[in-house]
């Protein structure tokens, strides 16, 4: 998918991901909807709802990284935003109908390029730099070797009598 093209969830969701120095996992909630991370900015912990399309609270975290930032609205319902994240970093642009938007965009231009991996699984993943591994989760159904056997005590690890 271009980077150009991102938006809402999705564009949260590769925001996230770029953020890898803090966010330690990411999570969904609301049905998967709803991104909501694990990390820890500068100091201050971050523990819930991360969603900077809709949010210059969450949309601070990636302006604050960057070291020049210049934008034009052209007045045709278009921001153009030219940003250079890093000292030596190499100016990328973003465009979109708020500054918020192109400004997001273009970090996540710069992170990882012009296309982002497409489709992303809505599930619990912990951040290794910029790889994602789903986290996994127990689940709430007993496996089938965990047959109950009620004649049995907690601990008996012998093997059951043979008729």
């Amino acid at each position: 998918m271009n980077t150009s093209d991102l938006e809402g969830a999705t564009l949260d969701y590769w925001v996230a991901r770029g953020l890898h120095e803090f966010i330690r996992e990411i999570h969904f909630t609301d049905s998967g909807e709803t991104l909501s991370i694990r990390g820890n900015d500068r100091g201050k912990p971050w523990d819930g709802r991360f969603l900077p399309s809709t949010s210059w609270d969450a949309a601070a975290v990636v302006l604050e990284r960057a070291c020049k930032l210049e934008m034009h609205d052209h007045g045709r319902g278009e921001v153009v935003c030219t940003v250079v994240f890093g000292k030596d970093g190499k100016p990328v642009e973003g465009r979109a109908e708020s500054l918020r938007i192109a400004l997001l965009r273009a970090f996540v231009r710069h992170t990882f390029g012009d296309t982002v991996e497409g489709e992303y699984l809505r599930r619990p993943q912990s951040l290794m730099g910029v790889r994602a591994e789903p986290i996994g989760e127990p689940s709430a159904v007993a496996s089938v070797e965990d047959v109950p056997s009620p004649d049995r005590h907690i601990g008996d690890i012998s093997p059951v009598p043979r008729p």
